[in-house]
C-alpha cells in the first residue's frame, strides 16, 4: 500500500484547517500557501471533501472553506480512505474478486490481519491527535 500524494494532502489541508478554527472559513489561496500545495492541485482535493460532507465551503468575499464537525470526530482512516479508496496491502483483499484461491492460499491470512492492523490503526487516528501531535 502506497499512499498517494492527494491522500497525504488530503491529511494536510484537513489538519491545516483543524488548527486554525478562530480563522473561520480560510480561501483556498491561504490554505495553498501554508500547506505549499498547488492551488490548482488542491482544488480537485477540496472538491472531493466537500462533496463528502467534510468541509463546508463558501465562495466569494470572506469566502473559504472549514471543517464540519470538530477535529475529534475525523478519524485520518476516512479522509485516506475517502481520498485513497482502499487501504488494503494487496488487491486481492480489497476486492475478493481479484483473488481466484482465497482458501488455497497460504498468505491470505497474513494479508487480512495486516488490513486489519492497518485498517484499526488509522480508524484510532483523529485529525485532534495530529495538531496535539499525539501520534
Amino acid at each position: 500500500m502506497m499512499i498517494s500524494s492527494k491522500g497525504r494532502y488530503a491529511l494536510r489541508v484537513m489538519t491545516d484547517l483543524a488548527e486554525h478554527p478562530e480563522d473561520g472559513y480560510i480561501p483556498l489561496k491561504v490554505i495553498a500557501e501554508r500547506q505549499d500545495i498547488s492551488e490548482k492541485y488542491l482544488e480537485s482535493i477540496i472538491v472531493v471533501l466537500s462533496k463528502a460532507g467534510l468541509l463546508d465551503g463558501v465562495r466569494g468575499k470572506g469566502g473559504g472553506y472549514r471543517l464540519t464537525k470538530a477535529p475529534e470526530e475525523y478519524s485520518i482512516g476516512s479522509i485516506l480512505k475517502l481520498t485513497e479508496g482502499s487501504l488494503a496491502p494487496v488487491p486481492c483483499i480489497g476486492d475478493e474478486k481479484q483473488c481466484n484461491r482465497p482458501t488455497e492460499c497460504r498468505t491470505h491470512p497474513v494479508w487480512q490481519k495486516l488490513d486489519r492492523l492497518i485498517d484499526d490503526y488509522v480508524e484510532s487516528v483523529t485529525l485532534a491527535d495530529l495538531i496535539k501531535n499525539q501520534v
